[in-house]
C-alpha cells in the first residue's frame, strides 16, 4: 500500500538530515527531489489514470471491447504517499539508530 517512491526519497531526505543536518545543501536538495517525486506520484500520474479510465469508457461505448485498454491505476492516493513518506523516514531513523553512528 505505501508508495515505494515516496518511501525512498523520504528515507534519502531523512538520512541527509541525520548525517549532514537540516541546514545542509544535501538535505535541501533531497527535500526538493522528494517533493517532486511525491507530487508526481499523487498528482500527475493520478490525473493520467483518470484520463485512461475515461478513454477506456469511451472505447467501450464505441464498441471496442479489445483487451488493450489503457492502465487505469497509475498514481497513488494521498494516504499511500503519506504512509510511504512516514515509512521512509522511520527506516532512515532506525538504520541510523541501529548503526549507532551517523549515516
Amino acid at each position: 500500500m505505501p508508495s515505494s517512491h515516496s518511501a525512498t526519497v523520504c528515507a534519502l531526505a531523512a538520512a541527509a538530515a541525520l548525517r549532514d543536518g537540516l541546514n545542509s545543501s544535501t538535505f535541501a536538495l533531497s527535500v526538493v527531489l522528494a517533493t517532486v517525486v511525491m507530487y508526481d506520484a499523487m498528482g500527475v500520474r493520478q490525473a493520467a489514470g483518470e484520463h485512461a479510465r475515461e478513454i477506456n469508457e469511451i472505447k467501450k461505448q464505441l464498441g471496442d471491447d479489445d483487451s488493450d485498454n489503457l492502465p487505469e491505476k497509475l498514481g497513488h492516493r494521498p494516504v499511500e504517499v503519506i504512509s510511504g513518506a512516514l515509512l521512509g523516514i522511520l527506516i532512515a531513523w532506525l538504520v541510523n539508530s541501529i548503526a549507532g553512528m551517523p549515516l
